[in-house]
């Protein structure tokens, strides 16, 4: 969770003003957390804060600010009493509008720190924070800290690699690509194997002979292999499990797994290593549709992700 700002650059791009909508700091219940935030401009809004009616009354406000040339307001909703939802807490809702002066304050910035009152003095419990920050060299929470809202600028913290553009392929950069988290990378044969429209912050690769850039990904990526070709399929786990993963995973039947941890062995591959790679992708309970294998695959994933950020945070 993070300050979008390539998000924010896009938005603002194509509409000129855009009003900023982030949940500065919640009480008790709430529907999403700290660092939510949605964009709004008129005729349209991406993102969401959560909650129905908040974000009902939340758009409404932001398109007035629009309209009425407002900079920046901070809001406290509770949300039983005065919104009559049944979550019981509170939240502080700051609004912004930005457009391409304000929007280049926040470029190149790690950290976007302001006050709710422009010209408002840092004060120490915030310079301690972003101090405190840098030199740990980890991004703080997004918080409402003694008048300024701290944010960190989003950082996809999950490379994932999806090898062909086929109908699963697509399925699955449809499911996932709307998550912050990962940053993909689609890659396949031919320019025309993509459709028209990639999803924003999707990066596809059209190559030739695709398998030439596993030295390019990340040995902490993640990847779903799903090419058209078994020949292809078969050269991309041999080379990844010579390079590194995260993960990774190979759509296809019992039988083909089968074919293929015999040739991995025989190209020198160990059975523990080649045990590494799933086969098959998705939740078999859930069928084979393309977008029920997505299904699947983006809950494992996010599975895993929860479970390695429990894990880390029980060890600080």
């Amino acid at each position: 969770m993070g300050f979008d700002v390539s998000g924010l650059r896009d938005a603002v791009a194509q509409h000129g003003r855009v009003a900023r909508v982030v949940i500065a700091q919640v009480r008790g219940s709430a529907p999403r957390e700290a660092g939510a935030a949605m964009l709004v401009w008129p005729g349209g809004q991406s993102g969401t804060i959560g909650g129905g009616t908040l974000e009902y009354q939340a758009t409404a406000a932001a398109l007035a600010m629009l309209a009425d040339g407002a900079k920046a307001r901070l809001s406290q909703h509770a949300l039983g009493p005065d919104l009559g939802q049944c979550c019981g807490g509170s939240v502080q809702l700051l609004t912004e509008v930005y457009d391409s002066a304000r929007l280049a304050t926040c470029e190149g910035q790690e950290v976007i720190a302001r006050p709710i009152v422009a010209g408002a003095a840092m004060t120490v419990p915030v310079q301690r924070l972003l101090n405190d920050s840098r030199g740990q060299g980890q991004s703080p929470l997004p918080q409402l800290v003694a008048g300024w809202v701290i944010e960190p600028v989003a950082r996809a913290a999950h490379p994932l690699w999806i090898w062909g553009a086929g109908h699963v392929g697509r399925a699955l950069v449809d499911t996932l690509s709307p998550l912050p988290d990962l940053a993909i990378t689609w890659l396949d044969t031919a320019p025309e194997r993509f459709p028209h429209t990639v999803a924003q912050g999707v990066t596809a690769l059209p190559a030739t002979d695709p398998a030439r850039l596993v030295p390019h990904a990340p040995r902490a990526a993640h990847h779903l292999i799903l090419t058209y070709s078994h020949a292809l399929d078969l050269d991309l786990c041999h080379r990844l499990l010579s390079h590194g993963f995260a993960s990774a995973g190979l759509i296809g039947s019992a039988t083909k797994w089968a074919r293929f941890r015999s040739r991995l062995a025989a190209l020198g591959h160990v059975p523990a290593q080649i045990a590494r790679i799933r086969c098959p992708i998705g939740d078999p309970a859930l069928g084979k549709h393309p977008q029920a294998i997505a299904i699947g695959v983006a809950t494992s994933l996010l599975s895993t992700f929860a479970a390695k950020a429990e894990k880390k945070e029980r060890s600080a």
